[in-house]
């Protein structure tokens, strides 16, 4: 099969062109500061990855409150560009795209890091065991609903100002958006929540209020569930509708993922349709196609350069995200492109028990990152190595994490 499709660039609503069809999805780096700025490592890092061919790079989860963090190490904003602008031009000499991924956390914030966070209503979580990581948190007030609508335009601004090509909005996997989204986290009766068309009332302001502030020729993405995968929570008829409205509002692209903490089905799959056709979220995408004709990037499963194409051929996507792969692999972007046949692949180690497991499919992409920007090479050691050298505390902390 031709892979020339990989390369096509891709011509997007604004008029931002992305050079190829593969684009970096966010991973959380946890390499800010004590502050919560940047550090020379995550430029590192990016520099590694723009290095390496994709299209684009969108960051970790960026917070827009400093008082509201989902990491220890997350980077957070602030007004001034100039603290952000080393890391836009790590890019600078190719042709690699850096966007940045805005996000708050919402309840999703540790019980280490905030007593009392703050969600669309107190809702905590209903899962035991991540109950006791994450504090019960209080509902936003209609004031501070406002107030946090404009630090996501705020905050775009800024990081357009230092430099960033595009902003993407973290919609998905339990964070304060999705938690607007969701009739589980989301019980209040006000402008902000009682139907579905209040509860994605708060994301499609966010959009407008980030649009405004960027102007007209900057892309805007959003990362969107198609689902919780939750008994009574936001469904796949509810997602097509925020789909639908999101490109009516102008969107230039949308990313599909799934899951919250509490099920994470961004975390990989094991039905047939997924391992026939490697992407977790396709069958999800052919719908979104038949309500608006938004670009629609799928992240999560990719494997082979011809799972690629053929997804791409299909018309149901348009283009390709990679995260852990590019962790094992920073370079495969460029060696996709050069038409090498290559795989993308997850090595993480197993331990074939499963809370060991859950705590280093986090821990060991996350080490593999901070060596990538230490300019050393990915640590291919087996599981036990890699649990010992991460200490139980580590561990533990690293299982509380939520992924970006």
């Amino acid at each position: 099969m031709s892979r020339a499709l990989l390369a096509e660039p891709l011509k997007l609503r604004c008029g931002a062109v992305l050079p190829n069809r593969l684009v970096k999805s966010a991973l959380s780096e946890q390499l800010g500061d004590r502050r919560n700025a940047p550090t020379p490592e995550l430029f590192e890092l990016y520099r590694t990855w723009a290095r390496g061919g994709a299209g684009a790079l969108i960051t970790g989860n960026v917070m827009v409150d400093p008082a509201a963090l989902g990491e220890p190490r997350n980077v957070a904003a602030t007004p001034d560009p100039e603290v952000y602008r080393p890391w836009a031009r790590a890019v600078d000499g190719t042709d690699t795209r850096v966007w940045v991924q805005l996000n708050h956390p919402g309840r999703q914030s540790p019980r280490y890091l905030s007593r009392q966070p703050v969600a669309p209503s107190a809702v905590p979580f209903g899962d035991r065991g991540v109950r006791t990581a994450f504090a019960a948190p209080r509902a936003l007030t209609s004031e501070e609903i406002e107030a946090i609508i404009e630090r996501f335009g705020v905050a775009a601004r800024t990081f357009v100002e230092a430099g960033f090509a595009g902003v993407q909005i973290h919609g998905a996997h339990g964070y304060l958006v999705s938690q607007f989204l969701s009739p589980l986290t989301n019980l209040r009766s006000d402008a902000w929540g009682g139907d579905a068309v209040r509860r994605r009332r708060f994301l499609l302001e966010v959009v407008r209020r980030v649009r405004t502030a960027v102007g007209d020729d900057v892309p805007v993405s959003v990362k969107l569930n198609s689902a919780d995968f939750q008994r009574g929570g936001f469904t796949e008829d509810e997602s097509l509708e925020v789909v639908r409205e999101l490109g009516e509002a102008g969107l230039d692209l949308l990313e599909v993922s799934g899951g919250t903490y509490e099920k994470a089905a961004m975390m990989g799959s094991g039905r047939a349709s997924t391992l026939a056709r490697e992407a977790y979220f396709l069958d999800y995408a052919a719908k979104a196609r038949s309500v608006s004709d938004v670009a629609l990037m799928v992240t999560g499963g990719f494997a082979t350069p011809d799972g690629m194409t053929a997804a791409l051929r299909s018309g149901e996507l348009d283009v390709i995200g990679l995260g852990r792969p590019l962790v094992v692999a920073p370079d495969l972007p460029e060696r996709l492109l050069r038409g090498d046949d290559v795989r993308a692949e997850r090595r993480c180690p197993k331990t074939g028990i499963r809370l060991a497991d859950s705590l280093l499919e986090i821990q060991w992409h996350t080490r593999q990152m901070h060596r990538i920007a230490a300019g050393k090479p990915v640590d291919r050691r087996g599981a036990l190595p890699t649990l010992v050298r991460a200490g139980v505390t580590d561990g533990l902390n690293a299982f509380r994490r939520v992924r970006a």
